[in-house]
C-alpha cells in the first residue's frame, strides 16, 4: 500500500510548532468528521500521544497525526495556515472536495 500524499505548508509547520510549544503538546491531530453544512467537517485537536495506526506527517519539527479513516478524505491535500484580513486559521486545500461552505471547515465529496 502506498503512502498517502498529505503535506504541510511551511506556514502551517511554523504555526503548529508555536502551538505545540505554547500548549505543551506533541502533535496536532487533524480528522474528518460527519456534519457541518456541506456534509463533512475538519477537526483540529491537540494530542499528547499517537495511535499505532495514525499517519504521521512531519515538516521542520511539526508533526500532524491523521487517523486511518480520515486519510482517505485527505488524500493529496495540503494543510496550510493562512493569515488574512478576516482572520488567521488552518486551511486544508483538498482536491477531493467537490463543494465547501463559506466557513472553509465543511466540505462534501
Amino acid at each position: 500500500m502506498s503512502q498517502p500524499n498529505i503535506t504541510l505548508s511551511d506556514s502551517a509547520a511554523v504555526q503548529i510548532r508555536k502551538i505545540m510549544e505554547a500548549q505543551n503538546a506533541r502533535y496536532l491531530r487533524v480528522s474528518v468528521v460527519g456534519g457541518g453544512c456541506s456534509g463533512f467537517s475538519y477537526q483540529f485537536d491537540l494530542a499528547g500521544e499517537a495511535d499505532d495506526e495514525d499517519l504521521k506527517i512531519e515538516r521542520d519539527g511539526a508533526i500532524v497525526l491523521v487517523d486511518p479513516v480520515s486519510v482517505d478524505f485527505l488524500k493529496d491535500s495540503e494543510i496550510d495556515y493562512v493569515d488574512e484580513l478576516i482572520g488567521a486559521a488552518f486551511k486544508i486545500h483538498n482536491p477531493n472536495a467537490v463543494a465547501a461552505c463559506g466557513c472553509g471547515t465543511s466540505f462534501s465529496i
